[in-house]
């Protein structure tokens, strides 16, 4: 569709997943647009955050998958501790970062093709509808006017103040790609989703890790279920997990980092990884000015098609708080332009989201969780079975994971799933329709599966929640 005079004039601000997704459909409905990113089409997402991390975790996974050799009858020297000190990180990081670029550049050059314009600087709201653009270059500010603003910033690392990141010993998880050499001794304080992610990885390559959790358990905000049996398989794998231990500060040594923790403790490591969350990237976006309304955290304030409290100006992505995934943020950002062009369009729903933690073994879940269920005093039944009954399972030598389904008690409506194990990104998916579209157990169980596979366990589960009707 080509531009013309008429067409609305679109500035998006920020070019991750809510920005370029929103520029796609914005080009598609006719619009003129513009895309503002300073580091690269694709944004954080691409660059620093989620390429590059699932791919370190992917470089990490095939030690794991040699690791069942021996089970398989494959006899490894030295029991794989030998090829673990083997891996060359600065070829694994520099190779991270090519596939984050080459990623970035199809972002840019499908963008181009449709005709968005890309703008490489910051930008500021100067008024509701006018974007002051501040180039990398160093050139002139630009002043855009436009019928519609989207705000796509995302988010960064929060910094303590107690440990401010050098780069160098104590870092952020934009920062690791930059290391040329395994870390002795890795500590990790903060044992969320990012935490969990890189001291698993990093554990799978040959680090020694020291897991810093505040809480009773690792992954606190996931299934008590998954997380425990995460935290088993760390530790079997030789990482070291501190419980109900908070990181309070790290300093620099001679030779590396001493983090502080509560009740006057310390932990010694060649390097530090402080992942204690994020905050959002919102602070220079000239909000207080334009008149958007936050949060008390930053966020920008939202409703289900991405409207903020300023007419003509919209939000998606982690910069509203809505939910840290790209996928969501995509959805945002495509429903906002959508909804601002006029297009017919449903708002966003939370309901089905499926996630995914990518540790080995990997977390995925669906729907409602437990605790979500408990909570809300829903009448629902659960269901369990370990993958390792899976005969598929016992051919690759997996031992780890299972498949935990919930459903409501008398309907039998599937409410929310939950898959660890091997690939449980890619296993989910049956269960996320069940959620989306509402199945019951039953019809998830008539459908057929590849025997053997690890999917069978999906429907084994679905069997076993089958409850019969009484013809009287």
């Amino acid at each position: 569709m080509h531009r013309t005079e008429s067409s609305p004039r679109v500035v998006i601000v920020g070019g991750g997943p809510g920005g370029y997704e929103a520029a796609l459909v914005g080009r598609r409905l006719g619009a003129q647009v513009t895309l503002v990113e300073k580091a690269g089409p694709g944004g954080s997402a691409v660059l620093t955050d989620v390429v590059p991390s699932k791919s370190l975790i992917a470089t990490a996974e095939w030690l794991s998958i040699v690791d069942r050799g021996p089970d398989l009858g494959i006899r490894l020297p030295d029991n794989l501790r030998g090829l673990r000190g083997h891996v060359d990180l600065g070829a694994v990081n520099s190779r991270l970062q090519a596939l984050a670029s080459a990623q970035s550049a199809d972002i840019r050059a499908r963008l181009r093709r449709e005709g968005v314009e890309i703008l490489a600087g910051t930008g500021r709201l100067v008024e509701p509808r006018k974007v002051a653009v501040r180039p990398n270059d160093g050139g002139a500010e630009r002043l855009l006017d436009a019928e519609v603003v989207l705000l796509a910033t995302g988010a960064t690392p929060r910094v303590l103040p107690t440990a401010v990141p050098d780069g160098e010993r104590i870092l952020t998880w934009t920062q690791l790609y930059g290391l040329t050499a395994m870390p002795e001794r890795l500590i990790v304080v903060g044992s969320g989703v990012t935490g969990a992610e890189f001291a698993g990885a990093y554990s799978m390559l040959g680090a020694d890790v020291v897991l810093v959790s505040s809480r009773d358990q690792v992954l606190p905000s996931q299934d008590a279920d998954a997380a425990a049996l995460i935290e088993e398989v760390f530790t079997e794998r030789g990482m070291t997990v501190m419980a109900r231990t908070r990181g309070l500060g790290a300093r620099l040594t001679d030779d590396g980092v001493v983090v502080d923790l509560d009740g006057g403790r310390t932990v010694e490591g060649s390097h530090v990884l402080m992942a204690v969350g994020s905050i959002p990237t919102t602070a220079d976006l000239g909000l207080v000015e334009a008149g958007v309304e936050t949060t008390e955290s930053g966020h920008i304030k939202v409703d289900k098609v991405s409207r903020t409290s300023v007419p003509g100006v919209y939000a998606a992505g982690d910069c509203t708080g809505v939910l840290p995934l790209a996928s969501v943020a995509a959805q945002q950002g495509r429903i906002a332009m959508s909804h601002a062009l006029g297009d017919a369009v449903h708002p966003l729903s939370l309901k089905a989201v499926a996630a995914n933690v990518f540790t080995t073994p990997e977390i995925a879940t669906v729907g409602q969780s437990e605790a979500q269920l408990k909570a809300r005093g829903r009448s629902y039944s659960v269901s369990m079975l370990p993958l390792a009954r899976n005969p598929r399972a016992k051919m690759l030598g997996v031992r780890d994971g299972f498949v935990k389904v919930f459903t409501h008690t008398t309907s039998g409506t599937v409410l929310g799933a939950v898959v660890v194990g091997p690939r449980a990104g890619e296993q989910i998916y049956p269960l996320s329709l069940a959620v989306t579209h509402g199945l019951t157990v039953d019809q998830l169980a008539e459908a057929s599966t590849v025997y053997p596979s690890m999917s069978g366990t999906i429907a084994e589960v679905a069997r076993m929640l089958h409850q019969p009707q009484n013809d009287d």
